[in-house]
């Protein structure tokens, strides 16, 4: 059974070729962000976006008639429990109008394999979108009567990361608690409590640590004098796709970026150094959460192949937890694993229900 895994993200587009469990390829591109700045919004990159994948196949030598699975990386729909979902016509029109609040390119997953599953006519499947949601109810309230926190972060990757710790140190994700920092061209740091993700940073929504492309969180006044001079579309790319190294020195570059600050630029020295002070506040956060009760602080995404940014954190935080690093990222196998035992009959998988786990509460009617 060949299964194409499509995963895309806020800097690249990766997509893998399994037959069953065996990776046969996999493949990551990246998208600056001037490139995906051209685009207002990231239903305008889904032509582009198939093209790569399609691009990608021929490369290897695959005929997309050849798959038999398609799997994409989701968001942006109704927010939902974890676990394996059909996409169907409801999901993927409500991921593609975004009702659930957001603008992230992970819904372009999705979208693409739900087209190439129509076209095909082949099964089509997600896993634990961006918006799953076990908030707890103090993470949900802020100082504005029905203003809500949504959960929003990377799911897939840190609850992946954190079974796959749970595994390594012979305990089950389920009697844990953990940290989990996923540091790529997006930034979440999540509280995971005993297998729910009770609180975290929503990163795409202006929250936690600015990163290659996001603003971070900035006191609401500061947000108030630009929304006055910019447009509401200019403030949502700021949120997502134009903040933080984008705004600073124009590219979603990281590897440039941090090699301004190797050459001794200031100006980079003090942003690239910042970010890191950043994600160190969000990770006492989280343990403030967990009072105190951590078993561990897991470190993922592509930028922790960066050894300072994992040195800074040592630092400031291996006094919380002992601090475990993954390089990279295990989506594409979560992705694969999981559809391959619904596909098997081990598992079963859920059906959109388009209602949101949360919806406001009484005194909001």
């Amino acid at each position: 059974m060949k299964l194409l895994i499509i995963n895309p993200g806020s800097t690249s587009t990766k997509i893998s070729v399994f037959e069953d469990e065996k990776e046969l390829f996999q493949e990551s591109v990246f998208h600056d962000a001037p490139l995906l700045n051209s685009f207002p919004t990231a239903n305008d990159q889904l032509p582009y976006r198939t093209d790569v994948v399609l691009d990608i196949l021929k490369k290897h030598d695959i005929s997309i008639e050849e798959i038999d699975v398609f799997v994409g990386r989701g968001g942006c729909a109704a927010s939902q429990p974890e676990g394996v979902m059909v996409i169907d016509e409801a999901l993927y029109r409500d991921t593609k109008d975004d009702v659930g609040g957001s603008d992230h390119p992970a819904k372009l997953g999705v979208m693409m394999a739900y087209e190439f599953g129509i076209r095909y006519k082949k099964p089509m499947y997600t896993l634990n979108p961006t918006n799953v949601d076990e908030l707890c109810e103090y993470a949900r309230i802020t100082g504005i009567k029905g203003v809500y926190k949504r959960a929003q972060s990377h799911v897939l990757n840190q609850k992946g990361i954190a079974r796959l710790h749970a595994k390594s140190i012979e305990k089950e994700y389920e009697d844990c608690n953990f940290i989990v920092c996923h540091i790529d061209g997006g930034i979440t740091i999540s509280a995971h409590k005993h297998g729910k993700m009770v609180d975290g940073t929503e990163g795409a929504g202006g929250d936690g640590p600015f990163t290659p492309t996001r603003l971070g969180s900035i006191p609401i006044m500061e947000v108030a004098k630009y929304a006055m001079e910019h447009n509401p579309e200019e403030l949502q790319a700021m949120c997502s796709r134009s903040g933080g190294f984008v705004s600073h020195f124009g590219t979603s570059n990281s590897d440039y970026v941090h090699s301004l600050k190797e050459k001794g630029d200031g100006h980079a020295t003090l942003v690239w150094n910042t970010m890191i002070y950043q994600i160190c506040k969000e990770i006492g956060a989280m343990a403030v959460v967990l009072e105190g009760k951590v078993d561990g602080i897991l470190l993922t995404g592509g930028l922790v192949r960066f050894e300072d940014i994992v040195m800074g954190i040592r630092e400031y935080c291996s006094w919380i937890a002992p601090i475990s690093v993954y390089k990279g990222e295990v989506e594409q196998e979560e992705l694969c694993y999981e559809v391959l035992k619904v596909m098997r009959g081990e598992k079963k998988a859920r059906f959109y229900t388009a209602e949101p786990v949360f919806n406001g509460y009484s005194w909001d009617k």
